[in-house]
């Protein structure tokens, strides 16, 4: 029986799992034996052939009903990729089907690379966990804490340290996660060109939203970590990522903009949304969601997460590392008014835990998606990473995504 047959329930509102290779597509992305993707047979899944055509016809359904001009999904695991299935064009006027090395908007799977190279610092001595903000960005020195009802600030009783940036307990927000007045103040006081470490400062003379390690809320905490990593490894964060992420697993398509050689195999929306020109060079580097990248590459970062932080011979980030990313770190005593999965899931040092069985304290994977509709997940417990690639914003919900797939699979695996 395949490993993946254990009796998991249909619950992990993130997870996906594998669909084998069938031959259409196996032809039609033939060029995964040339590159860094290790092929391997679907019978490594264990679902059934009929089971994978309702799940690429539904699929095609978002493309046919112009949801999104095309979607990827690839699952692998230990071995290499089983599954590959592509539906669909790069962009809505396009004639290039969607493929692995079509350049997707990642937006907040951004966050996960900027935490493992954060941890990569921590590990070094660069920085440490405990360390209170302010030694890296001094303008949160004297951190204030907004009253949402009068909106009077007071001082903070503590300092927000890099672990609370990681588990996203900072207290600062985001104006598209809030509708609170301090957001809209962010909004204003936050407009204009900056740098990373520009931003934080600027970050830095606002208030925020709750005291420092008593609530989740997403926000721009990656963002200030990408300065605290400029600070702490004296280099922008772009060659950071390159020498400590990027070059070690050989991610040569991910980077904060896209050279205008390669325009053409930019995923766009349908319906006309627009998602921004991503060829344009900006002094911002969004730690928070400003790379782009493909399957091929993202398949790479997965890959080592799941084989405990080494990836073809290159040690990225210890196995112990990892372990202590994936603890849950909304205890008991940290509020989860905020927390997008109310009573259900957790969240690590830059990782949303999702369980993958009816038991909360039972395992889970780990893992984060883009607001555009890309997700990934590692699930070390079933041996497995799944990647989701599309690019929508905004419109009427699709008939397939994510979480849909996530149904549809479980559904199938428990027949």
């Amino acid at each position: 029986m395949s490993l993946f047959k254990r009796s998991l329930t249909v619950l992990a509102f993130f997870l996906i799992v594998p669909i084998p290779l069938n031959s259409q597509t196996a032809s039609s992305y033939s060029a995964l034996t040339q590159t860094s993707i290790k092929e391997v047979h679907s019978t490594n899944f264990g679902i059934d052939q009929s089971e994978v055509e309702e799940i690429r016809k539904a699929m095609q359904t978002a493309v046919d009903g112009d949801f999104i001009p095309g979607a990827l999904l690839l699952v692998g695991n230990s071995l290499g990729v089983g599954m590959l299935e592509a539906v669909g064009m790069q962009s809505p006027e396009g004639l290039t089907p969607v493929n692995k090395d079509t350049i997707f908007r990642i937006f907040s799977m951004t966050k996960p690379i900027i935490s493992v190279a954060i941890m990569t610092m921590v590990e070094d001595g660069l920085i440490d966990l405990n360390d209170p903000l302010e030694k890296y960005i001094p303008e949160f020195t004297n951190l204030k804490i907004n009253d949402p009802e009068t909106g009077i600030s007071r001082p903070a009783e503590s300092s927000i340290t890099i672990e609370n940036l990681l588990t996203h307990q900072s207290g600062i927000i985001q104006n598209i996660f809030s509708d609170s007045d301090l957001a809209e103040r962010y909004t204003t006081e936050l407009r204009g060109d900056f740098t990373a470490q520009e931003f934080a400062a600027k970050l830095g003379s606002l208030p925020v939203h709750f005291e420092p390690g008593t609530a989740w809320h997403y926000g721009h905490s990656t963002n200030v970590l990408g300065a605290v990593l400029e600070v702490a490894g004296e280099k922008t964060l772009d060659i950071i990522l390159q020498e400590r992420i990027f070059e070690p697993l050989g991610m040569d398509e991910t980077s904060f903009w896209v050279p205008k050689s390669k325009k053409y195999r930019i995923a766009e929306p349908a319906q006309g949304a627009q998602l921004g020109d991503n060829t344009i060079p900006r002094r911002m580097l969004s730690g928070d969601g400003g790379l782009n990248s493909t399957t091929e590459d993202y398949v790479r970062f997965a890959e080592m997460l799941l084989n405990g932080g080494q990836y073809r011979g290159n040690r990225i980030i210890e196995e112990s590392t990892l372990d202590v990313m994936r603890e849950k770190k909304i205890g008991n005593d940290v509020s989860r008014e905020f927390f997008f999965y109310g009573n259900r899931g957790n969240w690590g040092l830059g990782f949303h835990l999702q369980p993958t069985t009816d038991k909360e304290d039972g395992p889970h994977n780990f893992g984060w998606r883009g607001i555009a509709g890309t997700y990934f997940a590692v699930d070390k417990e079933n041996d497995f990473y799944m990647i989701y690639m599309e690019q929508k914003r905004g419109g009427a919900r699709a008939p397939f995504n994510a979480n849909i797939a996530n149904r549809m699979v479980y559904e199938a695996m428990m027949n």
